[in-house]
């Protein structure tokens, strides 16, 4: 199996607050080994690994909701030598259909699949997973600069994929402020002189998203790379999946699933290759506590969950 985003030796985490809690995991050796945690918290596991380490600890039809933003193989430093990220067009869209085909077999019937990547790969990720799931929406996600790009338009959007597996899936509406004038706060349209019928929560959220500039500014970002604006995954997260449902982001980059799915009562799972160094510090500015061992909804998500259950009762217990 090819895996062209991961560099140098495999190395698991062990931090000694969570190394109670494993999942077993197998290689395409079959070599079998435990992946402990990075970081537990009230409705999340955090692994440090590349993800289809964590793939392979996964039962199948386990989580409701995936939210991807893998590298965009444009030659970005992440920060960590694991990280590549200028392979061939062949190379890296190989890569991308091992990791989608992982993320289909996790999904459970019902759930819904978010793709953040650039219009060239969208392509033919597209036409990949229109032969695995269902189509929903291509989501035209803004981009505010305007920099010369030499004999070619400027690329003023990224591209958020909406599948869903199976007829039967969840759509929660959403609705948006009605946009003013940031300088004289009045409202930037007249809608055709039917502005009394509009409704009083707001617009309905179209396929067209023009306030999600990514965190560009070192002053405002955790990693060397850019940073997923959290408006993006609360969007997919709020549309697509319930309280108490299960989202896994196999990209964790700057946390914003994780954060965005916790603060709105949803259960997560995430892995990242890099450091995770930002991640704990981010999300620790917003949780009550970090436990020790995952809620039981979460384990039963992993094949080999019995390690974790004795540890689960003597916690319970006292």
């Amino acid at each position: 199996m090819i895996r062209p985003i991961l560099r140098g030796k495999k190395t698991t985490c062990t931090n000694e607050r969570n190394e109670s809690f494993g999942i077993g995991v197998v290689r395409e050796t079959a070599e079998r080994f435990v992946l402990a945690p990075e970081l537990i918290t009230a409705r999340g596991i955090l692994f440090n690994c590349d993800c289809m380490l964590l793939f392979s600890g996964m039962r199948s039809e386990s989580v409701d909701l995936v939210f991807a933003d893998p590298p965009f193989n444009l030659g970005k430093d992440y920060g960590t030598h694991r990280v590549h990220d200028a392979h061939s067009e062949e190379h890296y869209l190989l890569w991308c259909k091992q990791w989608l085909s992982e993320c289909i077999r996790v999904l459970k019937p019902g759930g819904s699949l978010f793709i953040y990547n650039i219009p060239k790969w969208q392509i033919s990720i597209g036409a990949y997973l229109n032969e695995r799931l269902q189509f929903r929406h291509w989501i035209a996600i803004t981009m505010k600069n305007n920099y010369p790009r030499g004999n070619r338009l400027y690329p003023a959007h990224y591209g958020l994929l909406y599948y869903v597996k199976g007829k039967d899936f969840k759509f929660n509406r959403l609705r948006v402020p009605i946009p003013t004038c940031r300088h004289c706060g009045k409202e930037l349209r007249d809608y055709g002189g039917h502005r009394d019928k509009l409704n009083p929560a707001g617009l309905n959220l179209t396929d067209y998203w023009d306030d999600t500039s990514p965190v560009r500014h070192s002053k405002f970002k955790k990693r060397t790379a850019n940073e997923l604006k959290p408006v993006i995954p609360r969007r997919a997260i709020l549309i697509a999946s319930n309280e108490g449902d299960i989202v896994l982001d196999p990209f964790g980059g700057g946390e914003s699933t994780f954060e965005e799915a916790e603060q709105h009562g949803r259960y997560w799972i995430g892995s990242e290759i890099g450091d995770c160094t930002a991640i704990g510090q981010r999300l620790s500015g917003l949780l009550p506590y970090e436990r020790l061992t995952p809620d039981s909804k979460l384990v039963r998500v992993f094949i080999e969950p019995a390690q974790v259950l004795p540890m689960l009762k003597r916690t319970s217990a006292s």
